[in-house]
């Protein structure tokens, strides 16, 4: 989909020349591409690590990727987010907690991101799997699930015009979108819609250490790329009882959603889902 000349591109879109061939014929034109900057998290003063990310919704992320990566305990941590533009890419410095600074120091990691692939970055392998709290079970009719991936493709900004981002959204038990993120990383897109629950639903249920914070969630995640590990750790972070995904899981994504008691659905198209855990929680009927 090509904007017309009058209209203002959404942040993250930029507008480019093609050349379009379709069998012999060759034409100049203009489309739309997302934008993909580095991205640097930079806690007191420290640069901690850098993401691909599309330059939207980014006081989200810094928030969400902290959160769901044991970097902050709580919300409260975080005093503040400064964004700064630099020659090579976007600078997120954070203000934050000593206690915070403490712990990043005590645990020096380093990543340079790469969109769709790889973990949020260790130095050990026993940092890949966090300690979490296991979710509490809810029920889900299959048809909201559904009706809610159908209905994100309509929330999908960034995707409908450049056709190169992930999507991550909060759906309400009756399958209807609330919040949506966006961006060309999946892991990136969860991490903002992270970053917005708590910004904007779940506050006061993030303000407390991590074990108090899950007190009522209704609701569940659903993300438009496959169920990897770090996809599913992340969802059992926020609480979601339920995570819906477009494509498959991995095995290791499947052992993790079952230890923490969250449901997983994969392969949700056409009025169709394949449910890996718990599927007796959702519930067919009319």
């Amino acid at each position: 989909m090509i904007a017309s000349p009058l209209e203002i591109y959404p942040e993250g879109v930029r507008e480019c020349e093609v050349h379009r061939i379709e069998g012999q014929t060759f034409q100049a034109d203009r489309d739309c591409v997302a934008e993909e900057v580095p991205v640097a998290l930079v806690f007191n003063g420290i640069s901690h690590t850098v993401m691909m990310a599309t330059p939207k919704d980014l006081e989200d992320f810094a928030l969400g990727f902290a959160l769901s990566e044991g970097i902050l305990a709580s919300k409260s941590e975080l005093y503040a987010v400064e964004q700064k533009k630099v020659e090579l890419g976007i600078e997120l410095h954070l203000e934050v907690s000593s206690a915070c600074a403490w712990r990043l120091k005590e645990r020096r990691r380093t990543l340079a991101g790469r969109t769709g692939c790889g973990l949020c970055g260790a130095d050990s392998l026993s940092q890949v799997r966090q300690q979490l709290t296991a979710v509490k079970a809810q029920p889900i009719k299959a048809q909201a699930i559904q009706r809610a991936m159908s209905e994100l493709q309509n929330w999908q900004t960034l995707q409908q015009l450049t056709g190169a981002t992930h999507a991550a959204a909060w759906a309400d038990t009756q399958g209807n979108i609330q919040f949506v993120r966006e961006d060309v990383g999946r892991h990136n897109a969860l991490d903002k819609l992270i970053g917005c629950l708590v910004r904007q639903t779940f506050k006061e249920n993030f303000e407390n250490k991590f074990e108090d914070k899950f007190k009522s969630i209704s609701g569940f995640v659903c993300i438009t790329s496959r169920a990897s590990f770090e996809m599913v750790q992340k969802a059992v972070y926020l609480g979601s009882p339920l995570l819906a995904a477009v494509s498959a899981p991995t095995a290791l994504a499947i052992e993790t959603a079952q230890a923490h008691n969250l449901a997983l659905a994969g392969f949700i198209r056409g009025g169709k889902l394949v449910a890996y855990t718990f599927a007796e929680r959702l519930d067919i009927a009319s």
